[in-house]
C-alpha cells in the first residue's frame, strides 16, 4: 500500500522537520532530506517557524502565489525519484542538467517542472503519469 498521507500531515511532517533541524533534535532520514530541502528554501523558513499559523491556508496560481508546501512535497518526491532512479534515467537526466547548469537546485527545479508537467498530462488525460512523458521533458531541457 502506498503512503498518502492528507494535506494536513503532509504540511505537519515539513513544519516538524524544520523545527528539529533547527532545535538539534534527532530525525529520520526523510526528516533529515525534507530539512536540507527546506534549507535550500530561505523564502519559506519564516513561513515553517510559524508553520501552525499556515496549516489552513490556501495558495492560488491565480493570485500569483506558490504554494510552499506543495513545492517541499514535490521536492521530497523527486529526492526519492532520484535516490532509487526510478523512472530508470531520472538520475542521469538530474545529472546531466546540474552539470550543464553548473547548478543543483536550478536542474531540481527543472525535474519538478517535468514532473508538474506529467502530472498534469496524466490529469488531463485520465491516466497515470507517463515516465516517458515525464523523461522527454528532461531531455528538451538544456
Amino acid at each position: 500500500m502506498m503512503f498518502a498521507p492528507t494535506r494536513d500531515e503532509s504540511r505537519r511532517f515539513l513544519i516538524g522537520a524544520w523545527a528539529k533541524h533547527r532545535a538539534g533534535a534527532p530525525m529520520s532520514g526523510l526528516e533529515r532530506t525534507a530539512a536540507a530541502l527546506i534549507a535550500m528554501h530561505p523564502e519559506y523558513h519564516g513561513l515553517l517557524d510559524e508553520g501552525e499559523r499556515h496549516l489552513e491556508r490556501d495558495w492560488t496560481p491565480e493570485a500569483g502565489a506558490t504554494n510552499p508546501f506543495l513545492h517541499l512535497s514535490l521536492h521530497l518526491a523527486v529526492a526519492e525519484q532520484l535516490s532509487i532512479d526510478q523512472p530508470p534515467g531520472i538520475r542521469a537526466e538530474y545529472e546531466r542538467l546540474a552539470a550543464a547548469g553548473g547548478d543543483e537546485h536550478a536542474a531540481l527545479h527543472a525535474v519538478l517542472e517535468c514532473l508538474g508537467e506529467a502530472m498534469w498530462q496524466a490529469q488531463r488525460l485520465g491516466t497515470g503519469p507517463d515516465a516517458n512523458v515525464y523523461l522527454e521533458c528532461l531531455r528538451r531541457r538544456r
